[in-house]
């Protein structure tokens, strides 16, 4: 994770992350402190990890991007090093009311790392791309 989120938002996954590797399950805590720090958006996107909705999209070069099927049957894409969704409630909830500091698909990306739940799928460069660009040409 990158130091953009708050402080406590970074300690916490570390904690979660930490947790997972030395006994495989996490605390009723982590859920309290996932629920206070990410408000609305934390037991949707525990369900998304659960679903194992998370995937890991990897090209030779070491590019990578995620993807996660939402609810909805919608795949959005996330950028984990810049904390972005391309759904619509990231741009509406996140951007411009600022009422979260991430929605519940890239959230479900950072709590997916830290237990290990984070599906992987190779790809060439070209595919990489095409996932890329059909993003951008979605989003307008």
């Amino acid at each position: 994770m990158d130091s953009t989120l708050p402080a406590v938002a970074e300690e916490l996954l570390k904690e979660i992350k930490k947790a997972f590797q030395e006994t495989s399950h996490g605390t009723d805590m982590f859920f309290f402190r996932l629920k206070f720090i990410f408000g609305p958006s934390a037991v949707p996107a525990l369900d998304l990890v659960d679903q194992r909705s998370v995937t890991r999209v990897m090209s030779p070069s070491g590019r990578t991007a995620y993807q996660v099927l939402g609810s909805s049957g919608k795949l959005y894409t996330c950028y984990s090093s810049c904390h972005f969704c391309t759904c619509p409630a990231f741009g509406f909830t996140v951007l411009q009311k600022s009422e979260s500091l991430l929605c519940k698909h890239i959230l479900a990306v950072y709590l997916s790392q830290a237990m290990g739940a984070c599906q992987e799928l190779s790809v060439s460069e070209e595919q990489l791309t095409s996932i890329l660009l059909a993003e951008e040409e979605d989003g307008g």
